[in-house]
């Protein structure tokens, strides 16, 4: 009898810790997957493209997108995955769609791969309101540069008639954004490259803006444009030079490459391609408003040694090896002379960068940037604000330079433009400030 006891009881520990398993098992999950929708501005246009982003410990097993209006449910599309990932995407086209403009409610209904509700998963549905807006913003120019030359820099302002994402300049394919001013115009700096002709350049300067739906405007940006002439310079490389610039900027060259000529081959393509993409990133970090003031101020009681555009040509033993063009304005004073902020703004770089040595770099705001490279040392650090002419360093040799020295740059959009035109204060008149009218700071 005992031992019936004793087999009952295990029995219904048994049973009980089966139930509590299975239990365990059909209800740890009862939560629906986490559902995220990009773009999720609340307007969408014909083109867009809507990225869902499901995610669930169990995996997800299907998704289904579709549009709910008038309290009916119409299916757009869906899918049930073959693997059950804890992290998985789907798009959706609204191409094909057939919406009409104006709004609808977006509903998806995501499922997990638990156990829950008798092996169905459980179901997730997110409802957004959302509106089909197959109108591109409209763009209003107030005011256009006067001309610009070839390696220079100009200014527009503009309008758009609603809430856009972005908007500026397209020169060649690259961006410029516009920056939305209090007024509620845009202003955007934008280059004249170096290396563009006249004649490319007017073919090739766009404006865009994309508003929330995801439409695009882009017209073509009529401005008036002119050739400037830079010098060129042949220069034959002795060994000795080599071999003194090699010892600057070994540690920045390959292992591979062994002899002197190579390295500085390669610290005057490469290194110097990689530095400049640097640059542009550095451009991207920008503040919004014009924090700058007027004419910018250059190095007391300096003297030109190099201009912007140079052309160099370089030749050793009387073949021609490489060329660069040199995109600054170096100035010579005393040694280690104090060097000033050329205007006012915030550091948003302080330290070393391969053939600009020692480099501090000024941001003045909506995409425009002062730099000083080959500096001896910075007396700054990037988050600083400076005010117009305080001392930021001391001029030097380092970096791929020869004899003390600044190279005094300007950054429009992290791309370099002739710094001349910012120590012209008839130019900065002509070309800028009337530009810009109610928008400049008081």
């Amino acid at each position: 009898m005992r031992k019936k006891n004793v087999f009952s009881t295990l029995l219904v520990f048994m049973v009980i810790a089966i139930l509590g398993a299975g239990g365990y098992t059909f209800f740890k999950d009862m939560d629906g997957p986490t559902v995220d929708i990009t773009p999720n501005t609340g307007r969408v246009s014909p083109a867009s493209i809507l990225a869902i982003r499901m995610q669930d410990p169990s995996g997800i097993r299907s998704v289904v997108a579709g549009v709910r209006k008038n309290n009916v449910f119409t299916p757009l599309a869906s899918k049930h995955f073959d693997t059950y990932l804890p992290e998985n995407n789907f798009a959706v086209p609204l191409k094909d769609a057939n919406l009409r403009e104006g709004a609808f409610e977006l509903e998806i209904r995501a499922t997990d791969a638990s156990l829950a509700g008798f092996g169905q998963g459980n179901t997730r549905t997110v409802r957004l309101p959302m509106r089909l807006d197959a109108q591109p913003p409209r763009i209003s120019v107030k005011t256009l540069p006067p001309n610009v030359r070839r390696g220079g820099a100009a200014v527009i302002r503009y309008t758009i008639d609603e809430e856009v994402t972005d908007s500026g300049v397209l020169v060649a394919g690259e961006f410029m954004p516009g920056y939305l001013q209090k007024d509620g115009s845009y202003i955007c700096f934008f280059p004249f490259p170096y290396n563009m002709t006249a004649r490319d350049y007017k073919n090739s300067v766009e404006i865009t803006a994309t508003d929330l739906a995801g439409n695009t405007t882009k017209n073509r940006l009529t401005v008036m444009a002119f050739e400037r002439t830079f010098k060129t310079d042949s220069i034959e490389l002795s060994d000795s030079f080599l071999t003194s610039a090699e010892g600057k900027l070994r540690h920045l060259v390959p292992s591979t490459i062994t002899t002197p000529l190579e390295a500085y081959l390669y610290i005057n393509d490469q290194l110097r391609t990689a530095n400049v993409k640097i640059l542009r990133d550095i451009g991207r970090n920008t503040a919004a408003a014009m924090l700058w003031s007027q004419v910018f101020v250059r190095l007391p009681r300096s003297a030109p040694r190099a201009g912007f555009g140079d052309h160099r040509l370089f030749h050793y033993q009387g073949k021609l090896v490489g060329e660069s063009f040199h995109l600054g304005f170096d100035l010579a004073s005393v040694r280690n002379a104090e060097v000033p902020s050329g205007n006012s703004g915030r550091v948003v770089y302080s330290g070393d960068l391969g053939i600009y040595g020692n480099l501090v770099i000024i941001d003045h705001g909506l995409g425009l940037m002062s730099l000083y490279s080959h500096l001896n040392d910075a007396l700054v650090k990037s988050g600083d604000v400076v005010q117009k002419g305080q001392i930021i360093g001391h001029t030097g040799s380092t970096g791929l330079a020869f004899g003390d020295h600044l190279h005094f740059g300007i950054l429009v959009g992290g791309i370099e433009v002739t710094p001349l035109e910012w120590l012209d204060p008839k130019w900065i008149r002509d070309n800028i400030t009337s530009r810009l009218e109610a928008s400049m700071p008081q």
